[in-house]
């Protein structure tokens, strides 16, 4: 396996760092080099800038590619990439500033901060809003929110939605959490929330970071993101969404990769928050229905059973501290042409700088993915028997059938059958294995055949309200 690990991403050396080398900190930024060549050849990568900050030091910070496809800017120092929801970690970190500063309470309920709630809010606290276990409606779902609309509006217009769930009892990312925590800081600082942040977290920034949560704002040097259309084979310019400036704690931060390497480290120094407050917002919050893993605003990713923490946004931009190393990555990108890439990159460049976070799974799981995507892949099954040859125990059922609809929006249909029927041999008891071959032959029209299939993930799964709906267009067109 690590034969082919090495073809690809030039692994095998990541492995044992050689004692021959003279430098091994230089050994380590070429490994790092090299593989972010390779991933942006591979998904086609416009613009990427990647930092790595390793005992308080920055380690790597390179640039590649360029800031935008109509232009010839390459990405660079000055090159301000709009983040996303990875805004949030930078918001939450401001709301911990006010809980160290004893301004505020995870156990505070909303409503001692925003006036006219509705009945059915008054139980939310802080801590909810933060974990996204606040039930409320999404305020994104709702087209008739404008970004003109007042905050008191917004309360009043989301109002007259039900509560989702009780509070506390499940995750469901949501960005009025966001919206509202905003309301919640420029109540308690008396600024506004972009100053607040600045004046708590970027003080020097000089033009590194800005809010816009606009994407057709003209801002020179910000790096805007594009989206590959499969089938025509091109990067298209993405639509001009313009979320206003309420939607800033959200996704409206822009920044240079300098200015988010600074943060980084100045969070580990502890200047923002002392370290018994980093912890409580590292804690995993106790989820009714226990079934995910999230801290306080911060998800919570294990690599190879280390605990990570960070965020991704936009399936462009993502960070992630690993304190057991006192290591952080951050990963800025303008686009992808198969599938978000950001945390891929961020588990595969921990592995380069610590051996300790090598996943051989993970590291695995991203090379069958390539070797099946290449367009010349006929020897990609022959690699993946190899690999489960020598890992039996391992499953890669999700990354198949990934890999599978990722050749199906391609138009590569053979090769997406080829696929789903590996996918089904390694799991023939799978109801979605049989659910999405039978897709597969519906789209190349072999009506019998996709028909079998549906019938099998239906007995396997009665509850399979896709394969009753395929079955009943299947009937449609056997019939006319």
């Amino acid at each position: 396996m690590r034969n082919f690990l090495f073809v690809f991403f030039v692994l095998i050396s990541v492995l044992s760092f050689s004692q021959k080398k003279e430098n091994p900190k230089i050994e380590a930024k070429q490994k790092i080099d090299s593989y972010l060549k390779q991933a942006i050849e591979t998904n086609q990568i416009p613009g990427l800038a990647v930092g790595v900050v390793k005992d308080g030091k920055i380690i790597f910070e390179a640039y590649y590619g360029k800031e935008n496809l109509e232009g010839n800017n390459p990405v660079n120092q000055n090159s301000l990439f709009r983040i996303y929801s990875t805004s949030k970690l930078i918001s939450t970190v401001g709301v911990f500033q006010l809980v160290e500063k004893g301004k505020l309470s995870l156990d505070d309920k909303i409503s001692k901060y925003l006036d006219n709630l509705p009945k059915e809010w008054q139980q939310v606290k802080i801590k909810n809003l933060l974990t996204h276990s606040s039930g409320l409606p999404d305020i994104i779902r709702f087209n008739d929110i404008s970004v003109n609309t007042t905050d008191r509006e917004k309360i009043e217009r989301l109002s007259k939605e039900k509560i989702v769930f009780e509070a506390g009892n499940q995750f469901s990312y949501n960005q009025t959490n966001y919206c509202l925590l905003t309301m919640i800081i420029e109540k308690i600082s008396g600024e506004t929330f972009e100053d607040y942040i600045f004046n708590n977290q970027f003080p020097d920034a000089n033009g590194k970071i800005l809010f816009s949560s606009n994407s057709a704002e003209n801002i020179p040097n910000r790096v805007q993101r594009n989206v590959y259309d499969l089938k025509n084979k091109r990067y298209e310019n993405t639509l001009s969404v313009n979320d206003g400036f309420r939607a800033h704690s959200g996704n409206g931060v822009a920044i240079t990769l300098q200015a988010f390497l600074d943060w980084s480290i100045r969070l580990d120094n502890n200047a923002f928050i002392n370290p018994e407050t980093k912890k409580s917002m590292w804690e995993p919050f106790n989820f009714t229905n226990k079934k995910k893993l999230f801290g306080y605003g911060w998800d919570i990713i294990k690599l190879d059973n280390h605990n990570s923490f960070g965020f991704s946004g936009g399936n462009v931009s993502a960070y992630r501290n690993f304190p057991d190393s006192k290591m952080s990555i951050i990963v800025l990108s303008n686009g992808y042409k198969f599938l978000p890439v950001q945390d891929q990159i961020i588990n595969h460049v921990a592995g380069l700088v610590d051996k300790n976070f090598i996943d051989e799974h993970s590291l695995s799981d991203e090379f069958i993915l390539s070797e099946f995507l290449k367009t010349d892949n006929q020897n990609a099954e022959k690699k993946y028997n190899a690999i489960k040859k020598k890992n039996p125990q391992w499953n890669f059922e999700n990354t198949l059938n990934l890999i599978g609809y990722i050749l199906l929006k391609s138009d590569r249909l053979n090769d997406a059958i080829k696929v789903f029927e590996l996918n089904l041999k390694e799991n023939p008891n799978s109801a979605n294995a049989y659910d999405s071959l039978g897709e597969g032959y519906f789209i190349t029209g072999k009506y019998d055949i996709s028909k079998k299939h549906y019938l099998k993930s239906l007995e396997l799964n009665p509850n399979n309200d896709n394969a009753k709906e395929m079955l009943s267009k299947i009937e449609k067109q056997t019939t006319n």
